[in-house]
C-alpha cells in the first residue's frame, strides 16, 4: 500500500527551505526596499505635506486645476495604445506563422529601432515632420502641401506609436505562438469565416498577450514627457511635462510634483487592475 503523505510535512519543508534561502533573497529585498519602497514612501510623504512639513491636502485638491492636462494625457495614451494594438495584432499573427528562421530575422527587424537611443529616434521624426522636412518635400514633388505636421497632437501620438509599438508586438507574438494551427483549421472546417475566427478563436486565445501589451504601451504613453516636448513643441502638456516642471525650472514645487506623481501611480495601478497586469509567461517570452 502506498504511504500516506503527512500534510504537515509539506509546510515544514517549505519553512526549512525558506530559512535556507533567506540569505540568497536578502540582496533582492534590500534592493526593493531602497529603490522602490523608500522612494514611494517619500512621494507619499511630500504629497501630503507642505514646504514646512505640515500635513495638508492642498497639493491634491490643487490638481483640480490640471484636470484638462490629465484628461488629454489619458486620451492620447488611449489612442496610441489602441493604434498599437490594431497595428501589432496582424503583424504578430503573421510573425507567429513564419518558419523559425524567418521569425528570428523579422523579430530582429522589430527590435532594431530599439537599439537606437530614444531621443535620436524622436529627433528623426522631428526632421521628417517639420514644414521643410522630408515628408513635405516628397509631397511637394506632386504639388501637395506643405502640411503642418509637427507640433500637433497627431505628431505626439505618432511618436508614442512608433516608440512603443514593439512593446505591443512582442507579447502578442508570444501569445500567438501558443495558438496551434490545428485549432484554426478546426474552426475553418466547422464553417467559421474570417470574422468568426478572429473574434471566437484568435482574440480569446490571445487575451494574455493583449492585456500585457496594453499595459506595456499605456504606462509609458501616459507618463511620457520627451515625446510631447519634442514633437508637440510645448503646445500639448501631458502629465509627465507637469511633473517635470515641478522639479525643474522656476516653478519648483516638489510637494505638488509628488502629488501629481502619486495620482499618476494610482491611475496606472487602476489600468493594470482592469487589464489584469502582466502575464508572467508573456513577459518571460519577451525577455
Amino acid at each position: 500500500m502506498p504511504r500516506k503523505r503527512n500534510p504537515g510535512n509539506g509546510g515544514q519543508q517549505a519553512a526549512t527551505l525558506l530559512k535556507k534561502n533567506k540569505g540568497v533573497a536578502t540582496p533582492y529585498i534590500a534592493w526593493v526596499v531602497v529603490f522602490t519602497a523608500l522612494p514611494l514612501l517619500l512621494v507619499i510623504y511630500f504629497a501630503f505635506t507642505d514646504r514646512d512639513g505640515a500635513f495638508t491636502l492642498s497639493n491634491l485638491t490643487g490638481l483640480a486645476g490640471y484636470a484638462s492636462v490629465f484628461f488629454l494625457s489619458l486620451l492620447l495614451a488611449v489612442i496610441a495604445t489602441a493604434l498599437c494594438l490594431v497595428i501589432a495584432y496582424p503583424i504578430s499573427f503573421m510573425l507567429s506563422r513564419l518558419r523559425s528562421g524567418r521569425q528570428g530575422i523579422m523579430l530582429m527587424l522589430v527590435m532594431l529601432p530599439m537599439w537606437m537611443n530614444f531621443l535620436l529616434r524622436t529627433y528623426a521624426w522631428m526632421s521628417l515632420l517639420e514644414r521643410n522636412g522630408l515628408i513635405n518635400k516628397f509631397l511637394g514633388l506632386f504639388g501637395i502641401g506643405p502640411f503642418e505636421m509637427i507640433n500637433t497632437a497627431g505628431a505626439v501620438v505618432l511618436g508614442m506609436v512608433y516608440n512603443y509599438l514593439p512593446y505591443m508586438i512582442l507579447p502578442l507574438y508570444t501569445a500567438m505562438l501558443k495558438i496551434q494551427p490545428s485549432i484554426i483549421e478546426a474552426a475553418e472546417d466547422l464553417g467559421a469565416g474570417t470574422w468568426h475566427k478572429l473574434t471566437r478563436v484568435l482574440i480569446p486565445l490571445s487575451k494574455p498577450g493583449i492585456k500585457t501589451g496594453i499595459t506595456m504601451v499605456f504606462v509609458p504613453s501616459i507618463s511620457t514627457f520627451i515625446i510631447s516636448k519634442m514633437l508637440g513643441g510645448g503646445n500639448f502638456w501631458l502629465i509627465g511635462d507637469l511633473i517635470e516642471s515641478q522639479f525643474l525650472g522656476n516653478s519648483y514645487n516638489y510637494n505638488l510634483g509628488s502629488a501629481m506623481s502619486l495620482v499618476l501611480m494610482v491611475v496606472v495601478l487602476l489600468i493594470m487592475s482592469v487589464t489584469g497586469g502582466f502575464d508572467s509567461e508573456d513577459i518571460e517570452g519577451v525577455i
